[in-house]
C-alpha cells in the first residue's frame, strides 16, 4: 500500500529545512515567468503546501495565498515558519473550506508525485478545477519519469535499478541528497501521456508544458540537469463552457 512518506514528523522536520538547492532550483527558477505569462490575478491556493516553502514563495511574489496539505505535521511546520500565513489541514479531495470559482492560481509543486491512484489524482484535479475562476489556471509541477532513472545534484536512484522497469502507477524510490533524512522517498511514477488522459477526464485543458533544464552559467555542478529535464510543469485551464462560479 502506498503511503505519503512526508506524513511523519521526522520527514516533516527534515523537509521543512529545505529551500531551493541544486535540482530543486530548476523546479522554481521559471515559475515567476510562467506566472507572469499565464496568471492575471493575485489570489492563490498552494495545494500540497508541505512545510510552506512554495506558499512563502508565492507570498513573496505578491499573492494572497493559503496553503493546504493533508499532513498535520507539515502544516505545523509551515505555521512555525510563517506565523502570519494561512495554512489548513484538509482531507483527501475535500476543499469545501475554500471558495469555489474564486481562485486565480492553484499551484501544485510535487504534490501529484505522492497521490497514489488514478482515481485520487482525478478527484483532486476535479476539486482544484472547481476552485478556479473563469481566467484561473492550475500550475502543476511533477517529476519527470526520467528523474527516477538518472543521477542528479539533489537526488540519487542508482540503488534502485528496478525503477527503470516501472509502469504508470508503480511505486519508485529516490534518495534526497539535500536533507538529513536519507531514507528513500516513495513516489508514484506517472508518464506524460497518462497525465494528459487525467487532464482530459478532469475537464482541464492543457495550455502549456515546460521542461526546465540547467544552464552552464548557473554556478551549480549539474550532473544530468543540462541535458535531461527532471521536472515537468503543466499549465491548465478550465475547458470552454465550464460555468463553475463563486459560492
Amino acid at each position: 500500500m502506498f503511503e505519503n512518506v512526508y506524513s511523519d514528523s521526522v520527514r516533516a522536520d527534515s523537509y521543512a529545512k529545505l529551500e531551493f538547492p541544486g535540482t530543486y532550483y530548476l523546479a522554481y527558477r521559471d515559475i515567476p515567468d510562467i506566472i507572469t505569462k499565464h496568471i492575471t490575478g493575485i489570489t492563490a491556493v498552494d495545494f500540497g503546501c508541505g512545510a510552506g516553502r512554495s506558499t512563502r514563495f508565492l507570498k513573496k511574489l505578491g499573492f494572497h495565498v493559503c496553503g493546504i496539505d493533508i499532513s498535520s505535521d507539515m502544516i505545523k511546520k509551515a505555521k512555525e515558519f510563517d506565523q502570519t500565513g494561512h495554512y489548513y489541514v484538509v482531507q483527501n479531495t475535500d476543499f469545501e473550506m475554500l471558495q469555489k470559482g474564486a481562485t486565480d492560481l492553484v499551484l501544485s509543486m510535487f504534490t501529484f508525485d505522492n497521490i497514489g491512484t488514478y482515481d485520487q489524482k482525478l478527484e483532486n484535479l476535479i476539486g482544484l478545477r472547481k476552485l478556479l475562476n473563469k481566467e484561473g489556471r492550475i500550475i502543476s509541477l511533477v517529476s519527470s519519469p526520467d528523474i527516477y532513472m538518472n543521477e542528479w545534484v539533489s537526488f540519487s536512484t542508482k540503488d534502485f535499478p528496478e525503477n527503470k522497469h516501472a509502469n504508470c502507477g508503480d511505486i519508485v524510490k529516490i534518495v534526497m541528497l539535500d536533507v538529513e533524512d536519507k531514507r528513500p522517498v516513495l513516489d508514484v511514477i506517472w508518464p506524460h501521456e497518462d497525465y494528459l488522459d487525467l487532464f482530459k477526464k478532469a475537464e482541464l485543458q492543457l495550455e502549456a508544458v515546460y521542461k526546465p533544464l540547467g544552464k552552464p552559467n548557473e554556478n551549480i555542478n549539474w550532473v544530468n540537469e543540462t541535458q535531461i529535464a527532471p521536472w515537468v510543469i503543466y499549465v491548465l485551464k478550465k475547458m470552454e463552457g465550464d460555468n463553475t462560479s463563486a459560492m
